[in-house]
């Protein structure tokens, strides 16, 4: 018997603005693949050429934690088959740009499609010894070779829960899984690009299956009828894949979700969690929620929807995020912020991108946080912190404290549009923004996609790739500016 009061304790997703049209990749490849038309509906979500697995994870765990005190976190994870670094811990980046407490567990979770899952199990089994709440992160951005099947399916997401001890929104009843060795498709290490095998044999012996049978004992396991399932969640994006396999263990077809590859993709890793939060949007108390996750085995968690759910502030979650998205057709853009395109940049991009680690260490919580300082004799508020305060009829020494301003609303001072400099999307637009309650900082702008920039615009602060160190294959990461929405 599990413990009523460890569960979910709260949610969050995000979804990168821009939607690109199915069809537009269509148009650009039906000569080569006509056979991709059945494909071709729908839009899929696509990153920016400044967001990748780790910025995307920031951005959902900021909408999670929505409401609440990051520093009685205990610990976090971060789940992607798509993480930046082989040989630094990407959630520890995360951790940095979330300002939280240095004194704090971090865990990346790799190798699989259902890695966001497992990584929950984890969590959820922990919650019992350890009491501080730990933050779950998804978050996946695949590539997929022009004129295949991924590349019209997948999409770009990341989601969040916050799971723990207290009082949950969702309980947690149980859990099962299975481990095989089922190769329905794979990705070596360096490797670009998906291998698949045979839709037809991963769906009847995988999907069916494995997953199926997995699906069929956890409700014997956990000593639920099929029929007392309210939201059944099955990430498996393939057509048709999620009724069937409901309806071999008897849940009803009005309880299975979208799988939600209609307007996103299919997510990989961040998939079970993003379906998952979207499911918490709709649940009722007392309603019962089944998540089933597929990769060299499954998942299969079940949990129930509390009271609190109906009190939990209000956030994105996938349903704020879909209303976000701007539609694009631009397919060009698309492969040359996958560097699947090489474009002629131009001299004014050959300049050297290094981020030297002792500066980086030294000034952290600034760069990776955009934690500024407040004069605590003048109330003063600055960014970059400083020894010696800006307020110009007090500049004293030694009073500031940490001001974070990663959450507080901007408005843009003045801007510019640039087509001289170098930026992978231009023009590159950059400018000085004003925080409320003091404080300046000159940043760039991003996700302007049909939006109007002007002076006196609402901006916030997003966690973005400011460069690319192409020599030593490294990121740089900094804040930029977008639109409030």
């Amino acid at each position: 018997m599990t413990d009523p009061k460890i569960g979910i304790l709260a949610y969050g997703a995000y979804l990168p603005q821009r939607r690109l049209q199915r069809s537009a990749i269509y148009a650009a490849n039906s000569w080569f693949a006509p056979d991709l038309r059945g494909l071709a509906k729908g839009e899929k979500a696509v990153a920016s050429w400044d967001e990748d697995a780790i910025t995307m994870a920031v951005e959902a765990a900021r909408d999670a934690l929505t409401g609440l005190d990051r520093a009685e976190l205990g610990s976090l994870s971060l789940a992607s088959t798509t993480l930046p670094f082989a040989d630094r811990l990407n959630s520890g980046v995360v951790k940095e740009a979330l300002n939280l407490n240095d004194a704090i567990g971090a865990s990346d979770a790799t190798g699989s499609q259902r890695c966001g899952t497992s990584a929950l199990i984890q969590a959820l089994h922990g919650a019992a010894e350890n009491r501080k709440p730990q933050l779950c992160i998804a978050s996946d951005l695949r590539k997929a070779a022009p004129a295949s099947g991924d590349e019209l399916t997948n999409g770009d997401a990341s989601a969040a829960l916050l799971v723990g001890h207290g009082e949950v929104i969702a309980r947690f009843l149980g859990a099962h899984s299975v481990t095989i060795d089922f190769v329905d498709h794979f990705r070596a290490s360096g490797v670009d690009f998906d291998y698949g095998w045979e839709a037809r044999w991963v769906r009847q012996e995988g999907h069916l299956k494995i997953a199926g049978g997995a699906l069929t004992s956890a409700l014997e396991d956990l000593g639920v009828a099929a029929g007392e399932i309210d939201h059944c969640v099955i990430a498996i994006t393939g057509r048709g894949a999620g009724p069937a396999i409901a309806k071999r263990a008897g849940i009803a077809p009005e309880a299975v979700h979208d799988p939600l590859v209609a307007t996103i993709g299919d997510a990989g890793a961040a998939h079970s969690t993003l379906m998952l939060a979207a499911a918490l949007e709709k649940a009722k108390p007392g309603e019962k929620i089944l998540l089933l996750d597929f990769g060299q085995g499954a998942d299969v968690l079940l949990f129930e929807a509390t009271e609190a759910i109906a009190s939990l502030p209000s956030r994105n979650g996938v349903a704020g995020s879909l209303a976000l998205g701007k539609s694009v057709d631009n397919y060009m853009r698309y492969l040359f912020h996958r560097c699947i395109l090489p474009l002629e940049r131009g001299a004014r991009a050959e300049f050297d991108q290094k981020q030297p680690s002792t500066t980086l260490y030294r000034n952290r919580k600034g760069v990776l946080g955009l934690v500024g300082g407040r004069c605590t004799k003048t109330g003063t508020v600055q960014f970059p912190k400083s020894e010696i305060g800006v307020n110009p009829n007090d500049h004293a020494a030694g009073t500031q404290e940490d001001y974070p301003l990663a959450e507080v609303p901007a408005r843009i001072m003045s801007y510019t549009a640039d087509r001289l400099t170098y930026s992978p999307d231009p023009p590159a637009y950059y400018g000085a923004v004003d925080f409320d309650g003091g404080g300046r900082i000159t940043v760039e702008f991003t996700d302007l996609e049909g939006a109007d920039v002007e002076v006196g615009c609402e901006m916030k602060m997003v966690f973005r790739i400011k460069a690319v160190d192409e020599m030593r294959h490294n990121y740089r990461y900094f804040w930029k500016a977008a639109p409030r929405t």
